[in-house]
């Protein structure tokens, strides 16, 4: 059985490098969640990190963040909204756009899924840049949910993706 504390986590995330284009060193955690015992002690662990937070919500983007997010939210016993592309959600939704390398994308999240004042969590597998999640933050923020942190797997530190975040503390598994 394996404790927490024994776990180096990078242990169990693969590195590919010049993916998805050369230069890029592509941290792969399908190796991390094909062992049960490690991503369970994963989740614990961010649960650890978040549980002081009184949390109501937790908001993940697609599709990694469903991953680490929903079983986050059961383990703090708390509810999980989907934050999807934009179209791929049935009901009335807000969305906003963000930048990538080459263009920009929309993400979307039900019009219904926060209450004004309810505590929300952000967790996602990867802080990168910040982009994807600085677009979460906006829509919990048009809803009326009030921003207790976020939560991540891993942070590539070199790119400064939490300087967006500021007054917003950050959580990650995992630094590079």
């Amino acid at each position: 059985m394996l404790t927490n504390a024994s776990l180096n986590f990078k242990d169990y995330i693969r590195v590919i490098e010049d993916f998805p284009t050369p230069g890029i060193s592509f941290k792969d955690i399908t190796t991390l969640l094909k062992d049960g015992q490690a991503y369970r002690a994963a989740i614990q662990e961010l649960r650890s990190m978040v549980e002081k937070y009184q949390i109501d919500l937790i908001a993940g983007p697609e599709a990694r963040g469903f991953v680490i997010g929903a079983p986050l939210a059961l383990e703090l016993g708390v509810g999980f909204v989907p934050v999807r592309k934009s179209g791929k959600l049935p009901g009335e939704t807000i969305s906003a756009s963000y930048s990538l390398e080459y263009g920009s994308d929309q993400l979307a999240m039900h019009k219904d899924a926060i209450v004004p004042g309810q505590r929300v969590l952000i967790a996602d597998d990867l802080l990168a840049t910040g982009g994807t999640i600085a677009t979460v933050v906006e829509l919990v923020q048009k809803l009326g949910g009030v921003i207790v942190g976020a939560a991540f797997l891993i942070e590539l530190e070199e790119l400064q993706g939490r300087k967006k975040f500021e007054g917003i503390e950050v959580h990650s598994l995992v630094t590079y």
